[in-house]
């Protein structure tokens, strides 16, 4: 059966809207709340995607980033979103599209959001570790904070797709 109304993108542009809305909220309230904390990883060579050449190089597919409890100048546009974070000391400007994203973590509430199928398997793979205690493995991810969480659960929206 063909799907005219186009579910599969609806929801994943819903599932952004997600992300937008926390990154809002976070604006919004001046700091993170409570114990909230995010890993967002993304895809460096996305369209519209602006970070360092250096950090590129290090990371030529995908960079997971940590917001935590140092960073800078987070602004929220309709389609991206920008921050300051430093890495090896020296604060870095990014500019991500909301497209560019594979992966949302709030590990304090066991939250997550993948984008791609291939990556809903990717990232429960990601947080089983941490389930147990474990760190992000560290060249998985460049982090302006320390590794320290908890692991969230991957919403996985396959179960309610018809086949």
């Amino acid at each position: 059966m063909t799907d005219y109304i186009g579910y599969e993108k609806l929801t994943r542009a819903a599932m952004r809207g997600v992300v937008r809305n926390v990154l809002e909220q976070t604006v919004d309230a001046g700091s993170l709340q409570g114990e909230h904390h995010f890993y967002i990883s993304f895809r460096t060579k996305s369209p519209g995607v602006k970070v360092a050449d250096h950090l590129i190089e290090r990371f030529p597919e995908e960079m997971t980033i940590v917001i935590q409890h140092q960073y800078w100048d987070l602004e929220v546009g309709d389609d991206h979103f920008e921050i300051i974070l430093k890495f090896s000391g020296v604060p870095q400007h990014l500019h991500i599209p909301f497209l560019a994203i594979t992966r949302f973590v709030d590990p304090s509430v066991n939250f997550a959001l993948a984008f791609d199928k291939d990556e809903i398997g990717e990232a429960a793979n990601l947080l089983a570790p941490l389930a147990e205690g474990a760190k992000v493995p560290h060249q998985d991810k460049v982090s302006s904070d320390d590794d320290s969480g908890t692991v969230g659960t991957v919403v996985n929206i396959d179960a309610f797709r018809r086949k």
